[in-house]
């Protein structure tokens, strides 16, 4: 009966230590991005992901996922594990590539909400006397007179410096941006100046930004 008791114990501690590491680093409707033990995949409901992690439900906000048969609940970058749930030390996003081939996420500019449109080809972020205006920049005041080479030539512009830019949990401080004159770009743009100082890189159809502390 002890020798019984013994294996019993020893098979539940080998099942127990062999529960996968599970973050999720991307939601979006009916799927998630998952890490499983250092491994990406893009997962749909309905779907197993390595080591049959199932993704139960799932939208923008959390995924119900079954691990090992177990089904939980989980938000954006936590990591489940035997000894329970822990927040990763660096902040990550997903962006899921959109119509056109192009990313686009919301944020923050200086505390006041803003949608991007990702531009890798764009030194700097960039936006619009529209959006400048919306966002209370005080471009003409404070800027420094630029000139900037845009798709249809030449335009005048303004070299503005922001307290701060942040998309999800990633906050950068003092970015550059430009303000053109007129009304374009029409989409705000997410240009160098942010993407510079985090991570990033292209991933099964995803943009992911991750922030480098």
């Amino acid at each position: 009966m002890l020798r019984w008791c013994f294996l019993f114990l020893l098979g539940l501690s080998c099942s127990l230590s062999a529960a996968p590491q599970v973050r999720v680093v991307g939601l979006f409707p009916n799927a998630a991005v998952l890490s499983i033990d250092g491994e990406r995949k893009l997962v749909k409901v309905g779907q197993a992901g390595p080591q049959g992690v199932q993704v139960v439900r799932a939208d923008s906000q959390s995924a119900v996922l079954r691990i090992n048969g177990v089904e939980s609940t989980h938000t954006l970058a936590r990591e489940y594990a035997s000894g329970g749930y822990t927040a990763p030390g660096k902040q990550s996003h997903v962006l899921p590539r959109g119509e056109g081939g192009h990313y686009r996420t919301s944020g923050l500019v200086n505390g006041r909400s803003m949608t991007f449109l990702v531009d890798t080809g764009a030194t700097s972020i960039a936006f619009s006397e529209v959006h400048a205006q919306r966002l209370g920049i005080a471009y003409r005041q404070q800027g420094e007179p630029m000139t900037a080479s845009t798709a249809s030539g030449l335009t005048k512009a303004w070299r503005v410096k922001l307290n701060s830019v942040k998309i999800a949990g990633i906050e950068v401080l003092g970015v550059e941006a430009a303000v053109l004159e007129g009304e374009f770009p029409r989409e705000a743009l997410l240009g160098m100046s942010f993407l510079n100082r985090i991570r990033w890189r292209e991933e099964l159809g995803t943009l992911v930004l991750e922030s480098k502390h």
